[in-house]
């Protein structure tokens, strides 16, 4: 059974960066596609930017276009979100998801929420001055 854990989140100043990881085990990430989700208090879970199986191809939210990268090692189980100039409105728990059917490529777009079977437990990040 694949277990994912987060990790990185904190409080962070607006223009600050932090480093999301989110840790696979139980079952290797190679053939899956990852996404980070991410929820605001009050507001409903959003889609922030998966990658693909092999990084070869990422998506991202216009929200975060720019200013997001996400990335993988596969050797270590890991992706990565490294997030730069962050915002306020860019705090929230954020989650790692997978989903459990294998898809060649994000290019276009990523999986819809209601595809993910495998979920974090989450990681708080909270930019405020």
């Amino acid at each position: 059974q694949l277990q994912l854990v987060e990790s990185g989140g904190g409080l962070v100043q607006p223009g600050g960066s932090l480093r999301l990881s989110c840790a696979a085990s139980g079952a290797m990430l190679d053939f899956y596609v990852v996404a980070w989700f991410r929820q605001a208090p009050g507001k409903e879970r959003e889609g922030v930017s998966c990658i693909s199986a092999r990084g070869g191809s990422t998506n991202y939210a216009d929200s975060v276009k720019g200013r997001f990268t996400i990335s993988r090692d596969n050797a270590r189980s890991t992706v990565y979100l490294q997030m730069n100039s962050l915002k306020p409105e860019d705090t929230g728990v954020y989650y790692c998801a997978v989903p459990s059917r294998v898809i060649p490529s994000v290019q276009t777009t990523c999986p819809e929420e209601d595809e993910y079977d495998y979920w974090g437990q989450g990681t708080q990040v909270t930019v405020s001055s």
